[in-house]
């Protein structure tokens, strides 16, 4: 195959104190990649730890390394990362999720090699701080419209996360990187635009983790952020789909309810817990109910314990 028919693609990972946990995980999946064109774009987020010594163990030429001078956030150094990068295509990889070995040569073959969409979207699996896999969801939406792509989000239809997601370089630069109003959401703000403007190919395949562990799940006292976020992907969403906008808009304003109670779900107090609910509540517009949400939250653990005396 001629050289110009295996386009660059990068690989940013964004780090910070992690060379003793998931740092060299994340690295070791990015370097066995089967699709050899690659660059690794690691930014070390001024970490007190070790982490320039894990990296400079691999001694891989393809992995350029960066150690910023003070901690910038988060999201500064995700972005650091892309406007690093040179190749067509972009992944971001945090330092504690990882991808499968063909993952890119998946992704690559799915676009025969010579086409540029915005996004491509892989199935994902979730997995605990052990590796074990706690849920695994193919991409379904195969073919979808923006509308039905959409919607399947709200319908578990298709998992997007960073790690299961190449995006096209330039596209997602020309859009600023990834931001959103209070950067909760950035990431699927940019999965929207990009895939209603440039296209997106789904990938049926499971070709990623997402690892889920206590500090990434959303603390319960930024609520009102992911609440504030929820509405600004909500309008983006609307805005690029008109002829369908009232459908979503329904259809979002019950799903960011549900997800926000779970958000609001981790407060300790019980009565700041319920008046969180309340406040959810409202500012979707009163589209699923509190009640039920508490009701199916105690109540699952039983089932799922009757489920498991019965099948024993």
């Amino acid at each position: 195959m001629p050289d110009n028919a295996t386009p660059l693609v990068s690989i940013g990972i964004p780090t910070y104190n992690r060379a003793n946990s998931y740092l060299k995980h994340a690295l070791r999946s990015a370097i066995n990649q089967t699709y050899k064109n690659i660059e690794i774009i690691v930014s070390d987020n001024c970490s007190p730890d070790n982490t320039e010594s894990v990296v400079r163990e691999f001694n891989d030429p393809r992995i350029r390394y960066y150690r910023q001078k003070e901690n910038i956030g988060s999201l500064n150094n995700s972005n650091f990362c892309l406007e690093q990068s040179q190749g067509t295509y972009f992944l971001m990889l945090f330092d504690d999720d990882l991808v499968d070995n063909d993952f890119i040569s998946t992704c690559m073959d799915a676009i025969k090699y010579n086409s540029e969409p915005g996004v491509i979207l892989t199935g994902a699996r979730e997995i605990d701080s052990e590796g074990n896999v706690l849920s695994a969801t193919h991409n379904t939406i195969g073919g979808y419209s923006t509308t039905d792509f959409i919607l399947g989000w709200f319908d578990g239809k298709v998992p997007l996360y960073l790690c299961s997601t190449l995006f096209n370089t330039k596209r997602l630069k020309q859009l600023g990187g990834l931001h959103s109003k209070t950067n909760m959401y950035e990431d699927v703000v940019a999965y929207v635009q990009l895939a209603t403007k440039y296209g997106r190919v789904d990938v049926f395949d499971i070709k990623a983790s997402f690892r889920r562990h206590d500090s990434n799940m959303g603390s319960a006292v930024h609520y009102h952020e992911w609440c504030e976020d929820s509405l600004y992907l909500l309008d983006i969403m609307c805005d690029v789909v008109p002829d369908h906008a009232a459908l979503i808009r329904e259809r979002g304003m019950s799903y960011f309810c549900l997800r926000n109670y779970r958000h609001a779900a981790g407060i300790k107090s019980p009565v700041k817990r319920f008046l969180a609910y309340l406040n959810v509540y409202r500012t979707f517009n009163y589209s699923y109910s509190p009640l039920r949400f508490i009701f199916l939250r105690n109540i699952s653990p039983i089932m799922n314990s009757l489920k498991r005396k019965i099948t024993n």
